[in-house]
């Protein structure tokens, strides 16, 4: 699945708000096209959480999100919360400076 922009963005001043959807194997979104600079950027994996491993003492370990989100420039980076889980679909929003 790539990444899909929705068709209609929103302005406010000299910002923009995008969304979209971005798939599990899609590890970035490239928002060039759109903006300068993001100022907010966040991520919700589409499935539900389940525990990760469970720990020494066999209590098991919170709920985590799967997938989290670095941002460099105009770009926001999915990343795995943990290097043995896999990584999973969902939306993201942003918020930054127009192109």
């Amino acid at each position: 699945m790539a990444v899909t922009i929705d068709p209609r963005t929103s302005v406010f001043g000299d910002r923009m708000v995008v969304t979209g959807t971005y798939g599990a194997t899609d590890p970035t979104i490239d928002l060039s096209a759109f903006l300068s600079e993001i100022n907010f950027a966040d991520i919700t994996p589409i499935s539900a959480m389940a525990p990760t491993n469970l720990d020494v003492g066999g209590t098991p370990t919170p709920f985590t999100l799967r997938n989290f989100a670095t941002v460099s420039g105009t770009t926001i980076t999915i990343n795995k919360a943990e290097a043995s889980q896999t990584a999973i679909g969902g939306t993201f929003i942003a918020i930054g400076r127009r192109a």
